[in-house]
């Protein structure tokens, strides 16, 4: 398993427009810990910050305890952590196949193992394995870039929006995989519109509010919060 942690993080796009503006934030291990909040929010920041793609102006980032602030997405996956983003998560020309061994890059030699076991774990995929990728359904095309991201063995793994678009059902789906994923030994921050089923499936989690942290706590005391289910939860 797998842990992050978050201190003091500024990130913008620019040196004049600041997204996040101070945010501490950790994910202990086993844990899965969810992000909700309005758009614009900062919560996909947060996600490509750690992850690599956007650089602090100030704030640390550790991965497992050692400092990854600043370093290349490459390194950083290779330390131990995959980033699913919301889109564009999937070559759609490829196979089912060809993009799990896309997924592989970091790690060349385990690929065959890695695709045995994503095949094992998601008969789905394995069933389509020479399909297309734009072949799939809405939620086998979030759980192939899930698995893609699997392919790294990582510790940790960041999931970007992963139930956007997917019907109830098929939402419903992917968080049972998301589930049994953490089970087996991925600790999980998850960004989520869909608060409702984030808070019940997370250990903990974030409210991200104009690029602050707007409250933390276990995610089933948030979920009971009448203010929370007010703004967030649709009560």
């Amino acid at each position: 398993m797998g842990s992050l942690t978050v201190v003091d993080l500024i990130v913008g796009y620019s040196p004049t427009d600041e997204i996040l503006k101070g945010i501490d934030f950790a994910v202990g291990d086993g844990e899965i810990v969810g992000v909700i909040g309005p758009n614009g929010a900062g919560k996909s920041t947060l996600l490509k910050a750690i992850a690599g793609l956007l650089r602090p102006s100030r704030g640390t980032i550790a991965l497992n305890g050692a400092a990854i602030t600043g370093r290349a997405p490459r390194d950083i996956c290779r330390l131990g952590l995959a980033y699913v983003p919301q889109e564009d998560n999937i070559f759609p020309t490829m196979t089912v196949r060809e993009n799990l061994e896309m997924g592989g890059f970091a790690d060349p030699a385990g690929t065959r193992h890695r695709i045995d076991a994503v095949f094992a774990r998601f008969a789905a995929l394995a069933e389509k394995r020479r399909h297309a990728a734009r072949a799939l359904s809405g939620g086998e095309r979030q759980l192939l870039a899930m698995a893609m991201g699997l392919m790294v063995d990582p510790s940790v793994l960041l999931l970007d929006e992963p139930s956007a678009g997917l019907s109830p059902l098929a939402a419903e789906r992917l968080f049972e995989s998301i589930l049994a994923i953490n089970r087996d030994g991925v600790s999980i921050a998850m960004v989520e519109q869909n608060a409702r089923e984030a808070l019940a499936i997370a250990t903990r989690a974030y409210i991200l509010v104009g690029g602050h942290n707007s409250r933390t706590g276990p995610a089933r005391e948030l979920a009971a919060d009448p203010d929370i289910q007010r703004l967030f939860l649709g009560a």
